[in-house]
């Protein structure tokens, strides 16, 4: 399978595209001004216990207070266990608090006081009004293995299928092993000999122990580890010998890259390329369209049939039309038809759109149990492309599948869009910041190419706001490189989506 990694560079915004076999299948995008909180470390205080939530408001330095579920407290039965049980004369363990099992959850109001301090790594951004969803047990990635410092676990990636490797894998992992910690093999680690694992964990534990010094004198809600940014984190995750070559168009990234690369596998930097034409590289590579489509609700499927992607704030619903295919037969199987076809597209937009939470797919009745079967066993075999964990019920009468998909950061929808301030927030567009960014993409892209001595960005009041204020830096380099005089223009006529750029 031919695959690529395309990283565009500018200085407000990084975007990484991961395609296979000449089609996009996942987009990350990070914006300096919003930079990824996952994976970072905090030491964190304690600020509220919610008993009747089984959480607790821990303040880590954000504008909003980050939650730590009781299920996410390391040792949440296993420290409290010991503490509960005491031996009698004759060496019987005897329980100080009986009304607690193995199977339940100790009460957080057990576990956790206001004030307390305690260690936290940032596992869900905040999303959709909420704060971080944190936990305690901390997991540390390196190329080839995570360290999991808190969990004693030993565990090889599912994409790893053949068992011979991940038997070989599990043992190696158990020999070298530090106590009391947990390690597991990524997909990357396929292969690769057990000195070079061993390396690799002593490593990650040098950063483990570096944080727990900083934790004995940093004070209370503050960062103790920052996780890579958005360019050496697919490096290290998605650049693997199953892809063929990365892309990248600025040249201080490709050597950061290069330099990173040669740390765990230098023959690999013989597949890092730097571009250089003038044509950007996004539209070189068709994936601005990709992008743009990607925001839609509705997709068209080559049969005739479409789909409906509809976000809301509980779930995303999907829904599957014969649109204009009518068939050649008869109805059940022009159905049966359609949505075959559905599903395979609804797998690829899933990832590429990277939703995730509760989806329900509603697919077109089918009256046959075997049909409805066959729908269920394509999607679950679609899904296994996924990076992304799944979980899908099986269909029921009314031809409605609910599925679960993990999600560990934002969609596109809710990166690139914001509610729609013409037609009272019922849809959406493109946001404020997505439009400014286009905007000095563009402009970057063509002003050396402008025969004059000023330029003229007329946008939206609420666009222009964003480019002087989180623009100003590039604009000012983009002045000092050309000479030339840039002058934001806000026109209240605009539409929020419109820009012009003139000299």
């Amino acid at each position: 399978m031919a695959s690529e990694l395309i990283i565009n560079v500018s200085p407000f915004e990084s975007r990484v595209a991961l395609i296979e076999n000449g089609n996009v299948v996942e987009l990350y995008i990070e914006r300096d001004s919003a930079s990824s909180l996952i994976g970072n470390i905090y030491k964190g205080r304690v600020i509220k216990v919610l008993p009747g939530m089984g959480a607790a408001f821990v303040d880590i330095g954000l504008e909003r207070s980050a939650f730590l579920y009781v299920a996410d407290v390391v040792d949440h039965y296993d420290d409290f266990y010991a503490e509960w049980h005491k031996d009698d004369r004759n060496g019987n363990q005897v329980s100080l608090a009986p009304h607690f099992t193995e199977t339940q959850t100790i009460p957080i109001e057990d576990m956790l006081q206001e004030g307390q301090e305690v260690l936290v790594q940032v596992a869900k951004p905040p999303l959709c009004g909420k704060g971080a969803r944190l936990t305690s047990h901390i997991t540390l990635p390196g190329r080839h293995l995570v360290l999991m410092p808190t969990v004693n676990h030993v565990g090889v990636s599912r994409r790893i299928a053949d068992e011979a490797e991940r038997a070989r894998l599990k043992d190696a992992l158990l020999a070298i092993k530090p106590p009391d910690c947990g390690l597991i093999a990524r997909t990357a680690s396929e292969g690769v000999e057990a000195d070079k694992l061993r390396s690799e964990i002593e490593f990650l534990l040098q950063i483990w122990n570096n944080i727990l010094r900083k934790k004995e004198t940093a004070p209370t809600a503050s960062l103790l580890h920052r996780e890579l940014d958005i360019v050496l984190r697919v490096v290290r995750d998605l650049f693997t010998k199953e892809v063929d070559c990365l892309i990248v168009d600025d040249f201080e990234t490709h050597a950061k890259i290069i330099q990173f690369v040669e740390s765990f596998q230098p023959l690999m930097k013989f597949n890092v390329e730097l571009y250089q034409s003038r044509e950007p590289l996004f539209e070189h590579y068709d994936i601005e369209i990709e992008l743009q489509r990607a925001l839609g609700k509705k997709v068209w499927l080559k049969s005739g049939g479409y789909i409906i992607i509809e976000p809301t704030e509980a779930l995303v619903v999907i829904d599957v039309n014969t649109g204009r295919y009518v068939g050649k037969h008869n109805l059940e199987e022009t159905i049966l038809k359609t949505n075959l076809e559905a599903v395979k597209e609804i797998a690829y937009q899933l990832r590429l759109r990277n939703i995730g939470g509760l989806i329900v797919i509603d697919f077109i009745d089918m009256e046959k149990e075997a049909n409805r079967e066959k729908v269920y066993n394509v999607l679950k075999e679609a899904l296994k492309k996924d990076r992304a964990k799944t979980s899908v019920l099986k269909m029921s009468e009314l031809g409605l599948v609910e599925m679960t998909r993990q999600r560990s950061r934002q969609s596109l929808h809710h990166m690139l869009t914001e509610p729609c301030p013409y037609c009272d927030q019922k849809g959406f567009i493109r946001s404020r910041l997505t439009v400014a960014f286009d905007m000095l993409r563009e402009l970057t892209t063509m002003i050396g190419s402008l025969d004059s001595q000023q330029v003229t960005l007329e946008a939206h009041p609420e666009v222009a706001g964003v480019l002087m204020d989180l623009g100003g830096a590039t604009i000012e380099s983009l002045e000092g490189e050309y000479h030339k005089k840039i002058v934001i223009r806000s026109n209240p006529h605009f539409h929020q989506e419109k820009y012009e750029i003139s000299i």
